[in-house]
């Protein structure tokens, strides 16, 4: 199939799933889509199961192979998503809380990454280098999940902006962890890959060159919509901002998914403020509303239907159980000694430890990650582990999670 041919079959089966979970199940959106999705890739599977000479399992996973989930997520989607995000977080609130968004996306996510490693190590006996490879797919959250599942919730300023900022810098900032680990546990012979000067080095230049290059290219962007006074065409500037400083940012071995945060962010705030008429400001924010929900469902649709490249084994689903509690002890430690850390000099809000443990959802960058491992021994389990704890977080703590923020979430500002 052409491509133009599996965007089209992905939109639609995106609407068509939408519109029974909008009809029938009347679950949050992209959460109902991904269940409809499973739903589907199941009865397949028992059909498959029942009628072995049709061959539908065989033929869908080749499809689903096809798709190359983790190439359309981490070369193309993720950047729009990220932007999206970054789009609607205000710098000035996030001024507010850095010190714990930026104690979380770095000191959080590293620990996140031992804690799942070091138990991936002993659960399974992985070299712990490998280990410490899963513990980096399944440390990052998903920001749109994240957001998605929370916009229901009353939460107070201070603490939303926590949720975003962290969820939006740690996807980056895992990506990056995650390239240096591959670097060292799979050496390819390469400059970045050798010991842990080169790693060193990949993660400075991945991250701070990100980060620069989101900032100057967001700065450029926003001085030219300085000078006109079109609102179409200003939308296609900050289109071609996200698909173009993504695909450069790729280009020049930085990292795109924090290039993606800084642009949108520089955008949202001192774009929108100084460079935009309010009409303006009205169409970029619905159009990126409007992709962001878009290709949000096409992406839960995507990690349905990967069920398919998933090894049903025994053992292996056994091992993809006791990672999901591993995911969350992990999640657990990245947020509890951050603020644990600056609670000597500020005040944090009730519920805090809590509703960002249980909200720290995966997505699918961290399944898009597990596929684009190289091949060997151990890419099955990790596979099939990272598919568990995403699906679990998803449906479970996705479908909680605004309970739970409901209840501890609510009080007012103390910071």
């Amino acid at each position: 199939m052409t491509i133009l041919q599996i965007s089209s079959l992905l939109i639609v089966l995106a609407g068509v799933f939408g519109a029974i979970n909008y009809l029938f199940l009347k679950l949050p959106s992209a959460i109902g889509i991904l269940v409809v999705a499973l739903v589907a890739s199941f009865g397949m599977m028992g059909v498959d199961w029942m009628l072995p000479h049709l061959g539908i399992s065989d033929e869908i996973r080749r499809l689903v192979t096809g798709l190359h989930f983790s190439d359309a997520l981490l070369e193309g989607m993720l950047g729009l998503l990220l932007f999206a995000g970054a789009l609607h977080v205000k710098i000035s609130d996030l001024r507010a809380q850095w010190r714990a968004v930026f104690l979380m996306a770095t000191l959080g996510v590293g620990l996140s990454t031992l804690v799942i490693g070091t138990g991936f190590s002993w659960l399974t006996g992985a070299p712990f280098l490998i280990a410490l490879v899963f513990g980096s797919v399944v440390s990052p959250t998903d920001p749109v999940a994240v957001l998605g599942v929370l916009r229901e919730a009353n939460l107070s300023k201070a603490l939303e902006t926590k949720i975003a900022g962290e969820s939006l810098f740690n996807d980056g900032v895992g990506y990056v962890v995650f390239l240096v680990l591959v670097g060292l546990a799979f050496p390819t012979g390469d400059a970045h890959g050798s010991g842990l000067a080169g790693a060193a080095k990949l993660f400075i230049q991945e991250a701070l060159g990100g980060a620069a290059l989101g900032l100057a290219l967001g700065w450029l962007t926003f001085r030219v919509m300085r000078h006109i006074d079109d609102y179409s065409l200003e939308v296609l500037l900050t289109l071609g901002l996200a698909f173009g400083g993504y695909e450069l940012a790729v280009y020049l071995h930085v990292s795109a998914p924090i290039m993606a945060v800084c642009a949108g962010l520089l955008i949202g705030e001192v774009g929108a403020k100084h460079g935009m008429s309010e009409t303006t400001r009205q169409y970029v924010d619905g159009f990126w509303k409007l992709i962001d929900e878009i290709l949000n469902a096409v992406l839960f649709l995507m990690i349905g239907f990967e069920v398919f490249a998933v090894a049903f084994e025994t053992d292996y689903l056994l091992i993809g159980a006791a990672s999901i509690a591993l995911a969350l002890f992990g999640r657990l430690a990245a947020v509890l000694v951050p603020i644990y850390i600056l609670r000597p000099f500020r005040t944090f809000e009730n519920g805090v430890i809590p509703i960002m443990t249980w909200g720290g959802l995966k997505g699918g960058i961290s399944v898009a990650l597990a596929l684009s491992l190289p091949d060997s021994e151990w890419k099955p389990v990790i596979l099939t582990a990272t598919y568990l704890v995403v699906i679990f977080s998803i449906i479970v703590q996705g479908l909680t999670v605004a309970r739970l923020a409901n209840r501890f979430g609510r009080e007012p500002d103390l910071v």
